[in-house]
């Protein structure tokens, strides 16, 4: 009798200690079935990593008065220096508060980066200072908080050279310009429209109600990049926009601010975005109809044909390679003498129930056979053994000793 012939163990318990499983994988058998994992892991986190870093170099020193690259601004700062403007640069909320003033030029370099907390805050600011502020390229979520009355247009200018087209000193000053971007359209009183695209302008001056002071709005940062300040009329642009006042505070919003963070006296519920309700009901019912999608059967288990019939020889001997690829020579061993402790019993005597116990099943053996009781329980109760060739040697002495009973 050999392993592959065996069938598979009864649900009856012996009074003996189980023996220990060795189906446990090996530290080689988790590496060839996680490797394949591993590997495409790896490849995810360096493709991540690299495409941080490309994109992370490409936005590197954007409208960065101190940074060379194609897109930051140095030559605008080093232009303005020449002409006695000195520029400094800011990150929190408070320093460009602080810093408006009658003699400054507060820039913001991406408005649209700022919480409705800190727009109302900057524009309170800067509102009556007497100074000059200028928004680049300021979108919906900031342009009518920081330029009460300017409202961007939803379509872009397809043009980015524009002609004045004004009365504004600098934009005829100036003349074509890199401007076009995002479009606009104020109701203000005594606003100057420049550089208009498809009868919308791209930049805006909203003087101030009280005292000297206005707002620019610039629809586009090109005129302060280093890559485009020498065509057309940028340089002369940004140097009259940015020179009126002896200093320029440039003020790039930063995610490290601590205003940015502030929620005021709103609470956890006024931070949710709007339509997070809509959004989880749209979530449940997709959940629902996925649910009902993978059911299998919505009624009660029917009973099915095999379309194939398997032979019993087969299904041993696909348990006994299941066994042999795991290693669970225990397993194997303890199939083997529970199958034939169940063929002995009523050989000898002994009730099915009892088939299983040694102190009733090793008696009658021992009766039978004339054989010493410590022999047939080493054998019938024994340990697992220790290697394939123990395991084999097992199957073949149990084989003989049920043909020795079985012998008339």
């Amino acid at each position: 009798m050999t392993p592959e012939a065996s069938t598979a163990p009864t649900a009856t318990t012996t009074p003996t200690a189980p023996p220990t499983t060795s189906a446990s994988p090996t530290v080689r058998q988790v590496w060839t079935r996680s490797r394949g994992v591993l590997l495409a892991l790896v490849i995810l986190l360096v493709a991540a990593v690299a495409i941080a870093v490309v994109r992370s170099g490409a936005q590197h020193g954007s409208l960065d008065p101190r940074s060379a690259d194609a897109t930051g601004s140095r030559a605008v700062a080093e232009l303005l220096a020449d002409q006695g403007v000195s520029t400094r640069v800011v990150t929190t909320l408070d320093e460009a508060s602080t810093a408006a003033g009658p003699d400054t030029t507060l820039l913001v370099a991406r408005p649209d980066l700022l919480t409705d907390r800190q727009q109302d805050l900057l524009h309170s600011a800067f509102r009556n200072s007497g100074g000059r502020t200028v928004l680049v390229a300021p979108g919906t979520p900031s342009v009518g908080t920081l330029a009460p009355g300017v409202d961007a247009d939803a379509t872009p200018s397809y043009d980015s050279t524009l002609s004045p087209d004004c009365a504004l000193p600098a934009a005829r000053r100036a003349g074509t310009a890199d401007t076009g971007g995002i479009r606009y359209s104020t109701d203000a009183p005594g606003a100057d429209t420049c550089y208009p695209s498809d009868g919308l302008p791209t930049l805006l001056r909203l003087p101030a109600s009280e005292g000297d002071g206005d707002t620019v709005v610039l629809g586009a940062p090109d005129i302060l990049q280093n890559e485009r300040l020498d065509q057309q009329g940028n340089a002369s642009l940004a140097l009259q926009l940015l020179g009126s006042r002896t200093h320029v505070v440039w003020y790039l919003p930063s995610l490290s601010d601590d205003s940015a963070t502030d929620a005021g006296d709103r609470s956890f519920l006024d931070l949710v975005p709007s339509g997070w309700l809509w959004g989880t009901l749209q979530l449940f019912i997709a959940a629902l109809l996925a649910a009902l999608w993978r059911a299998r059967r919505l009624g009660p288990l029917v009973p099915e044909r095999l379309p194939v019939a398997i032979r019993a020889s087969e299904t041993a001997e696909g348990r006994a390679r299941l066994y042999r690829k795991s290693n669970a020579r225990d397993r194997a061993a303890g199939a083997l003498r529970s199958t034939t402790r169940t063929r002995l019993a009523p050989l000898v005597g002994v009730s099915p129930a009892q088939a299983h116990a040694p102190e009733a099943l090793l008696p009658a053996l021992s009766a039978r056979l004339r054989q010493e009781g410590q022999t047939l329980r080493s054998l019938l109760f024994g340990p697992p053994p220790r290697d394939d060739a123990a395991l084999i040697a097992l199957a073949d002495q149990l084989d003989a000793l049920e043909r020795e009973v079985r012998r008339p």
